[in-house]
């Protein structure tokens, strides 16, 4: 999909469904072209709408053919698996047309907050104009901001800041299905990014989540503590609510009511989302975090 103003300016490239049960993406791409269309002034926005077609079709994270994770086989290879193929050329397309930013859009937990991921190749960066070019474009979407904390080898963004493109990941709630309040929101949120580079004249909509105790700070993303038993999970605090150190965030359960243990946070931060499943076992994440950096 592409819209173009037909007058100079920033070329933004937005991807979706790397993961094919991560549909939100798609949706706010369609919706945000309806109004490009009309409201587009300078440069241009290209986008996949789904870019793991076969995953999208059978409802799976993964390529169901192969079983890949298709957002760990970039850059691809021409000549390489199914996977690697699609992502060669996804990769080359994109790279082809030098964006300014890449926006790839992906789901998380289903009680979980819309926030901006930084990848974390781009601390590594020898370009700091890039690196201050993904910080001011993460903090104009208005979520919060996480640095993720684990090398993801292969990662969309991860490769495209190692070839000096500016790139972020958007996770944008829940999986699976459409929740419009998530639409709206990242709508929202582009919107106000593309105005603030003066794609667009004004923003549109208004976001109905405050990320007021987020702003400005760069949070360190975190799945700690992790579960030790196996039982029922009672969660006593939920997405988008912010923790102290050592507040009790969670209770374990076996089947006959007895408390197997209490879960408390490490340190103070802002819950991103609760798990799945209320169901533990030992070393399964309960809650993840984004938390102030040490």
């Amino acid at each position: 999909m592409t819209v173009d103003s037909g007058n100079p300016g920033p070329v933004i490239w937005m991807t979706a469904c790397i993961h094919g049960d991560e549909i939100a993406g798609t949706v706010i791409i369609q919706e945000l072209f309806r109004l490009l269309k009309k409201e587009i002034q300078h440069g241009k926005v290209h986008a996949f709408p789904i870019v793991n077609p076969f995953g999208f079709e059978q409802k799976t994270r993964f390529i169901p053919y192969s079983r890949e994770d298709l957002n760990r086989l970039f850059p691809g290879n021409e000549r390489g698996s199914l996977g690697e193929r699609i992502a060669a050329i996804i990769y080359n397309t994109i790279i082809d047309e030098h964006p300014d930013l890449v926006l790839d859009l992906h789901n998380d937990w289903i009680r979980s907050i819309p926030y901006t991921l930084l990848d974390q190749d781009y601390e590594f960066s020898t370009n700091p104009d890039m690196v201050k070019q993904i910080r001011d474009y993460a903090f104009a979407l208005g979520f919060p901001v996480v640095k993720d904390t684990e090398h993801l080898a292969g990662s969309l963004t991860g490769r495209l800041i190692q070839n000096g493109i500016p790139a972020l990941t958007l996770e944008l709630g829940a999986s699976n299905y459409v929740n419009e309040m998530n639409i709206e929101t990242g709508v929202t949120a582009i919107f106000r990014l593309l105005q603030s580079i003066g794609m667009v004249k004004q923003a549109v909509g208004s976001s109905q989540l405050n990320f007021a105790h987020a702003k400005g700070r760069i949070l360190q993303y975190s799945q700690m503590p992790l579960s030790s038993t196996s039982g029922i999970i009672r969660f006593y605090t939920g997405a988008g609510e912010m923790v102290k150190s050592g507040q009790m965030i969670a209770r374990i359960y076996n089947v006959f009511g007895k408390k197997q243990e209490s879960l408390y946070a490490l340190d103070e931060g802002l819950v991103l989302g609760c798990s799945d499943t209320s169901l533990s076992f030992p070393g399964s994440p309960v809650m993840a975090f984004g938390v102030n950096g040490k």
